[in-house]
């Protein structure tokens, strides 16, 4: 009787010792991340210095949650593939856009489009296909610039002179739009195409509260950090995919670079260099808008 008790209490103990091991084994699997911090966290920390993203991974969803502070106010999002979502949306994360994607260095050129591209162009650029199309996620964006409604965004909108053109600007890219024509009036000294996009230009405008053309999602005009620049006789020229689009429906994206106006390419370049995109490299071509991304600009390399 004594030796089965004995046996029964060393089975005992290895069944208990091995689910503990295992429980352990199953607790790392589960919590453990592969990674110290989201790829790419660092860019967005460059891009906005003056904002917190503090990370702990949140084993419940296998995601890194994300405390995005300033000002003694933060907001809590999943990485979710840099779409930066709150806890209730990460099960409609395919219906967004990730905030970092491609932004080519060079310019596209139709000469150098396959009957593929032009297939996928004309696809991209259907009004139906447009309004249906994933939107970027506005969560981080609306914490940062406090744009959650027309209100809070109006009480960051400031009126400003740049190049000589009265614009309304969100309060934060004041400092990017100075810097940018300190260096474009210095660069237009030695530079006569500089200097004619300068002399040129009729208005640059900025904030507008509305959607994107086509589209049900929000344009960036709504945060008031995006400028359109536009040129003396604007109306006479190839600027915007759209307006050539009803001219030209079917081969409207095939338009040679050298019937689009488009600033000069140093101008181009100096946006850039402090945290704009162009919209004039996008296949869906607006070369009168620039906008502030800079973490855009950091992921893709420029300059």
């Amino acid at each position: 009787m004594k030796g089965i008790k004995k046996t029964l209490c060393v089975i005992l103990y290895l069944i208990l010792a091995f689910s503990s091991i295992y429980a352990k084994k199953k607790k790392i699997k589960i919590t453990k991340p592969e990674i110290n911090e989201p790829k790419n966290i660092t860019l967005f920390r460059k891009a906005y210095p003056d904002i917190l993203f503090d990370c702990a991974f949140d084993s419940l969803f296998n995601d890194w949650k994300i405390t995005v502070s300033k000002n003694g106010k933060s907001i809590e999002l999943y990485w979710a593939g840099s779409r930066f979502l709150p806890e209730e949306k990460l099960a409609d994360k395919d219906l967004y856009q990730p905030l970092l994607y491609n932004y080519t260095k060079e310019i596209p050129d139709p000469q150098n489009f396959s009957e593929e591209d032009i297939n996928r162009i004309k696809d991209f650029s259907n009004p139906k296909n447009r309004l249906n199309s994933k939107g970027a996620p506005l969560y981080l964006f609306n914490f940062i610039y406090d744009t959650d409604t027309r209100i809070s965004t109006e009480s960051h909108i400031k009126k400003i002179l740049f190049l000589g053109k009265n614009t309304n600007v969100h309060e934060r890219i004041i400092g990017p739009l100075k810097t940018i024509e300190n260096e474009l009036n210095e660069l237009a000294k030695n530079d006569s195409e500089v200097k004619n996009f300068i002399l040129k230009l009729q208005s640059a405008d900025s904030y507008s509260w509305r959607n994107i053309s086509d589209s049900g999602n929000k344009s960036v005009h709504s945060f008031g950090i995006a400028l359109d620049v536009l040129p003396v006789g604007w109306q006479k020229k190839n600027l915007y995919w759209a307006w050539r689009r009803d001219i030209d429906p079917e081969n409207w994206m095939l338009l040679a670079l050298e019937k689009r106006w488009m600033p000069p390419l140093q101008v181009i370049k100096t946006f850039e260099k402090h945290g704009f995109i162009w919209g004039g490299k996008w296949v869906i071509w607006d070369n009168m808008h620039f906008e502030y991304k800079p973490e855009i600009v950091l992921f893709n390399g420029i300059n």
